[in-house]
């Protein structure tokens, strides 16, 4: 079960949000997190995104992939209409960043992040978003409107005690870098992509 371990009010350059820590153990140094914008109205569908750490995209501005675009935009859409962020500690897709790296260097050989995770005996994605679920439950959220391109994170709510209202996309232009990254977001995983 997790806990509410702290939270304080946290301003940002998006604005100012709560920022509350969620873990089983008031001593882990990795806890999620959910990033609420102020006056957010619970009586009716929530914006929620459900974020996974990406510590290359959000801290460093890897042109890999879009997660730390994704972030931002999903931090001023929140602080503009009212939501939560929940912010999950699963950098690479649950693999850890060392895997992430080693990952890396395959796609440098050729390997798309799927062949590239297959290939190190790790699973394609092993995220889990109960632990998203299990948030919004704490926080007593009902019904949500998802921030999303990924049907699993829909398929999640939808087999939860938390109404679907609506997907809002959340989708940003690729670069030459994150070209195949996004195609393979696209064809694999079946994410709710545009063509550019």
């Amino acid at each position: 079960m997790l806990k509410i371990q702290a939270e304080s009010n946290v301003p940002t350059e998006h604005g100012e949000f709560r920022m509350i820590a969620f873990s089983k153990l008031e001593g882990d140094w990795m806890p999620h997190l959910a990033i609420i914008a102020k006056d957010t109205d619970y009586s009716k569908p929530v914006n929620v995104r459900f974020h996974s750490e990406c510590i290359t995209g959000e801290v460093f501005h890897s042109k890999k992939c879009e997660c730390g675009q994704q972030l931002d935009a999903a931090m001023n859409f929140i602080h503009k209409n009212g939501g939560i962020i929940v912010y999950l500690r699963q950098e690479g897709r649950n693999i850890g960043i060392i895997n992430k790296l080693k990952a890396y260097a395959l796609q440098e050989q050729g390997f798309d992040t799927v062949e590239a995770n297959l290939k190190l005996g790790l699973p394609a994605d092993d995220r889990n978003f109960d632990i998203a679920i299990e948030i919004l439950n704490i926080l007593e959220v009902k019904e949500v409107n998802l921030l999303t391109n990924n049907p699993q994170k829909i398929k999640f709510v939808k087999d939860s005690n938390i109404r679907f209202n609506k997907r809002i996309p959340l989708q940003i232009d690729s670069t030459k870098e994150s070209e195949a990254y996004l195609k393979t977001k696209k064809d694999y995983f079946g994410h709710l992509l545009e063509d550019e």
